[in-house]
């Protein structure tokens, strides 16, 4: 499995325009094109920065979507009233989801650089020390590891049931995260919350 990610410097007054128009004309779009598995928007309100992820079922289903994708991508930024700052490419490493979740859940996302060639480590430390610490803490709702091998570079995404339950686990995360990027031998690049603003994904479990 594998994703798209396209970070979009969005104007706050138009984040639900753009919410708006992932529900209403990308979703018309996305479903005709082949390997298509699913496709999300995190949004920080407070600074318009927001994250479109689409999701694919192999690497060739990603490359091939390029062209069609790029409209939506366009008509997103449009919508959002901004700007497109990045477009990155990802394997998709870990996919696990404990419960759904609904309106009102938030994302924290983890960007971390691991060490050469030590991409497989910092997985195996994901699923092994991560996963099983994170479905313990109240309000965990699912969990997901993109990794950039050519790069070492990796990002791991936690949903929770809402603000609340984010909120509370702030903590005993920084705990987590710096034991486990210890033991893996990586660094943390940047940690930032989200809303949950739009999700549809269809991809299976991972983990």
């Amino acid at each position: 499995m594998y994703a798209r990610s396209t970070t979009i410097a969005a104007q706050s007054s138009s984040i639900d325009s753009g919410i708006a128009y992932l529900r209403d004309e990308a979703m018309s779009t996305m479903p005709e094109l082949e390997g298509w598995v699913g496709l999300s928007l995190l949004v920080d309100r407070a600074s318009g920065r927001c994250i479109a992820t689409s999701a694919w079922e192999s690497e060739a289903a990603m490359h091939d979507s390029r062209g069609r994708v790029q409209a939506v991508r366009s008509g997103l930024a449009q919508a959002l009233n901004g700007q497109i700052d990045l477009v990155q490419e990802w394997e998709i490493a870990v996919m696990h989801r404990d419960q759904l979740s609904s309106d009102g859940a938030c994302t924290r996302c983890t960007w971390v650089q691991a060490g050469p060639g030590e991409i497989d480590r910092l997985i195996d430390m994901f699923k092994m020390s991560v996963l099983p610490e994170a479905e313990m803490m109240d309000g965990f709702c699912s969990s997901s590891l993109f990794v950039d091998r050519a790069t070492d570079r990796a990002v791991g995404a936690m949903v929770w049931a809402n603000r609340e339950s984010l909120d509370n686990s702030r903590e005993q995360a920084n705990r987590i995260r710096t034991a486990a990027m210890q033991k893996a031998g990586a660094s943390v690049l940047e940690v930032a919350e989200f809303e949950l603003g739009f999700a549809h994904l269809r991809v299976p479990e991972m983990a």
